[in-house]
């Protein structure tokens, strides 16, 4: 089984001065991290991938957005990212490809995107909310902001694990809390 740490949105410093600690505590037993973007400083890629391997989509606020400066290249950064894990088309991009896809079908999108339409699982951000979702076959997760949920700064945010197993996945949201994390009921917050 392949455990994978989900995080997005973490706007360090700007939300806050560095990463709760109760997110690296979460994600000790992680094989892989896969970030969703908006970071605003390399050290917290540095910071997690002591943990894990890592992948980042790079975020509009780390091209500059807002008037934010402009991550430096880096090798754990792009602009989506298109992986094999176990068997699974994971795709990992900031974009909120499912929030939008009023505009043309994803696969439309997805295919523009990641140059295939038949992906597995969507990992993606920029909203700051937690979101799991099926379209059709693929499986779309937004783990939220850890930092600034719903884009209220500084606070106790969300994250989310992937798990794969033979061929077949599952997503969870987690809270992070004073203590730790507890399990996020986010269907309570889900408009469709």
């Amino acid at each position: 089984m392949l455990r994978i740490g989900l995080i997005s949105d973490t706007h360090i410093p700007e939300a806050c001065a560095r990463l709760w600690p109760q997110v690296f505590t979460a994600f000790r037993s992680v094989d892989l991290i896969l970030h969703a973007g908006d970071i605003y400083d390399l050290e917290v890629i540095d910071q997690l991938g002591e943990i894990a391997p890592i992948y980042v989509a790079r975020g509009n606020g780390d091209d500059g957005g807002g008037g934010r400066p402009v991550q430096a290249e880096d090798e754990r950064l792009r602009k989506v990212w298109l992986l094999d894990l176990e068997g699974l088309r994971v795709g990992l991009i900031h974009m909120p490809i499912p929030q939008i896809r009023s505009y043309m079908p994803i696969e439309q999108m997805t295919d523009r995107q990641f140059g295939r339409s038949d992906l597995d699982v969507l990992v993606y951000g920029d909203t700051h909310v937690e979101a799991i979702e099926r379209i059709g076959n693929m499986l779309c997760v937004n783990p939220g902001s850890p930092t600034c949920p719903h884009n209220m700064n500084n606070q106790l945010g969300t994250i989310g694990f992937l798990e794969i197993h033979e061929g077949l996945s599952d997503v969870t949201i987690w809270q992070l809390t004073e203590t730790g994390t507890e399990l996020f009921d986010w269907s309570k917050y889900r408009t469709s």
